[in-house]
């Protein structure tokens, strides 16, 4: 794994097209560069038009366990209809057996140091063991889904994973952008996006959300929206 302790590697003076950022970042760090895909309608977008540059290109998820059947449906469809190979990783096995023999199995609902500690066994320590030995990742964040992501950059230094670059082509789009490319382009998608869904996590952290309301609401509901991220997209997080 690299440290981008230089300017050179996170300058990009390419147009803003998703496409031609992601193959400045393809030539620049294959094979040692993934998207991390939570089958949200920007992953699929981003993993279409990787897989458009470079048939080869790295596409990993995380099995957290409490996934919804509806999110694997997507994720069977993702694969076969774009021809790819899905890179897996799950949590430690006895991590998760601790944590709901000592806590029970809804112990994040407590208090946000324990959603806290879910998250990072089930999503923060298998996102380490995927970017082990990258020099960069690609995600689907975009810049009005949160006040959380309001502050990213394209193309910036990831220091909460050993400092390898982190690409976000679809930073500017709004939601309007990414469903117009999935409609042209009759990508497959998660039907609970049908069904109230705008964000989807673990099946016990998400539910609908009603008209009007910010498409977060649904993602820990229960907490404040400064504090609504998982570990997997900030930066003072102890893996």
């Amino acid at each position: 794994m690299k440290q981008y302790d230089k300017a050179d590697d996170l300058l990009y003076a390419g147009s803003s097209d998703p496409a031609d950022l992601l193959k400045w970042a393809m030539d620049k760090f294959h094979p040692d560069i993934a998207l991390a895909c939570s089958f949200s309608p920007e992953d699929i977008v981003i993993a279409d038009l990787m897989l458009n540059i470079r048939k080869d290109a790295r596409i990993f998820a995380i099995d957290t366990g409490r996934l919804n059947e509806e999110t694997y449906e997507c994720a069977e469809a993702m694969t076969n209809q774009l021809g790819m190979t899905m890179e897996w990783y799950f949590p430690a096995q006895e991590d998760v057996e601790a944590l709901e023999c000592a806590k029970g199995l809804f112990s994040f609902r407590k208090s946000l140091d324990a959603r806290h500690e879910c998250c990072r066994i089930r999503k923060v320590e298998p996102l380490a063991r995927a970017l082990s030995g990258m020099n960069a990742w690609i995600t689907g964040l975009r810049r009005d889904q949160s006040v959380t992501r309001t502050d990213l950059k394209s193309v910036e230094r990831d220091d909460a994973h050993g400092g390898i670059v982190k690409i976000n082509p679809l930073l500017d789009w709004k939601v309007s952008d990414v469903w117009v490319y999935i409609n042209e382009h009759k990508l497959p998608y998660n039907r609970l996006h049908d069904e109230g869904y705008p964000s989807i996590g673990c099946a016990p952290c998400t539910r609908p959300v009603k008209h009007g309301e910010h498409p977060r609401t649904g993602r820990w509901w229960w907490e404040t929206p400064e504090d609504k991220e998982c570990g997997l997209h900030v930066k003072n997080w102890n893996i």
